[in-house]
């Protein structure tokens, strides 16, 4: 596996969930596969669990890992072609990428969407160009429209807590006071309509996915109807993704928190988030602290499915 920035890439989810799993039986089984390769980590955004995760994955790998923080630290970098750049960035993107891919032998990258043009975001500019001019392997730490290692992550926890062999998953919208991009819920449920759950989605109306996400799940508008008989629920903010509304908030209606009344109305099903998570808008603190909140197996579950991506790449190698 060359590339990895969906759930494509990753081959059978059979196998490839067979192969996490057996990861975590032994973290260090493949300790020596990574000796003498070295692991870039590319952010242009914040993060706590994908760079604690994959930093961890790495070594447990054998890998050196060095860490970019662009724009801290490193010179800040233009991403479009034909400006003039007469600002505050001083090197550009086509020259930095080919400069990093000669300091490493795999590259992992994050760049959120900018909410501001969505056929720039939905090209997935930034890491394409990683993916034509760095000459190495390259996989997503979340990129504009997909968060491939979350919903891996998302997958195996499924597969541990479920007790049916095709459970009822929820996606639900949650308020938020910022305008979030759509990454995690679009790469939640491709992954969640490649695993044939009985996938429902639920949201106020202006919140529709891209259709090509959305796939074969069933969308309702009504969050107490799509709760009723739920094995798991995943509670995500994001922001509109059609027309002009692009990126905008629509809504900021606390109706749709998750809280004790509506989880009563599942099947006992477990919450899930991707963290962080703004307590008491998203979720209530009963019910991200309830023993039916698997929210911290779930992100210990990031560091299984970055070293299973890694240890394809580094077999490709």
């Amino acid at each position: 596996m060359r590339y990895f920035t969906n759930v494509n890439d990753i081959g059978d989810l059979k196998v490839a969930l067979k192969e996490a799993f057996e990861i975590k039986k032994d973290r260090f089984q493949f300790d020596t596969l990574g000796k003498n390769k070295t692991l870039m980590m590319v952010f242009f955004n914040s993060s706590l669990r994908t760079r604690l995760s994959t930093q961890k994955a790495a070594m447990n790998l054998g890998m050196n890992v060095i860490v970019l923080d662009v724009n801290q630290g490193a010179w800040k970098l233009e991403t479009e072609r034909g400006v003039i750049m007469d600002g505050d960035k001083p090197e550009h993107l086509l020259e930095a990428i080919p400069v990093m891919g000669v300091y490493c032998d795999i590259i992992g990258v994050r760049s959120f969407a900018g909410l501001e043009d969505r056929e720039y975001d939905y090209n997935e500019t930034v890491i394409n160009q990683f993916i034509k001019y760095s000459g190495k392997p390259v996989f997503s730490m979340e990129a504009a429209t997909r968060h491939p290692l979350q919903s891996y992550a998302d997958l195996i926890t499924i597969e541990e807590y479920k007790t049916t062999e095709r459970p009822k998953v929820v996606l639900t919208w949650a308020p938020h006071p910022r305008a979030l991009p759509q990454a995690v819920p679009n790469s939640f449920a491709e992954w969640m309509n490649a695993a044939d759950y009985d996938f429902v989605i639920t949201h106020p109306r202006g919140y529709e996915l891209d259709p090509q996400f959305v796939g074969n799940a069933r969308v309702e508008y009504d969050q107490r109807k799509a709760f009723e008989g739920a094995d798991f629920i995943y509670a995500k903010n994001w922001s509109a993704y059609s027309g002009d509304n692009y990126g905008k908030i629509l809504s900021k209606d606390m109706d749709w928190t998750v809280d004790t009344e509506k989880m009563a109305l599942t099947n006992q099903a477990y919450f899930m988030h991707c963290l962080p998570v703004r307590r008491n808008m998203i979720v209530s603190d009963d019910v991200i602290e309830s023993e039916r909140s698997i929210v911290i197996p779930e992100a210990a579950n990031r560091e299984i499915s970055a070293q299973a991506v890694m240890k394809k790449m580094l077999l490709s190698l």
